[in-house]
């Protein structure tokens, strides 16, 4: 399971707690089954916790709600999330102006 993963349904279900396991595997383009896991390993670090809504028709609805150490979690996964990426474009950056420097020298 990797950050981006945690960080993904992390990010959904902050935005929208109320979000299936379904509709976070098709939003996140992932199996129902890789959702599932991923939503156990957010519970058993306690980063999240389901709510069942009480109100509703359908006593199968859950809220996944983010604890407070899950929107540290989220911040953490949101810091080194952005650190890779960083280092992925500055090193994109540099093999470009390698490429560009040898075509123009090709030329």
């Amino acid at each position: 399971m990797t950050d981006s993963s945690l960080l993904g349904v992390l990010r959904l279900l902050d935005a929208s707690p109320s979000r299936t396991q379904r509709e976070v595997a098709g939003e996140l383009g992932m199996s129902l089954g890789k959702a599932n896991y991923v939503l156990k390993a957010l519970l058993g670090k306690g980063f999240v916790k389901v709510q069942n809504f009480r109100s509703s028709a359908n006593k199968r609805g859950y809220a996944y709600l983010l604890t407070p150490e899950g929107v540290a979690g989220k911040a953490e996964l949101t810091r080194r999330f952005l650190a890779r990426k960083i280092e992925e474009y500055d090193a994109l950056r540099l093999e470009i102006e390698r490429l560009k420097a040898e075509s123009a020298g090709d030329s």
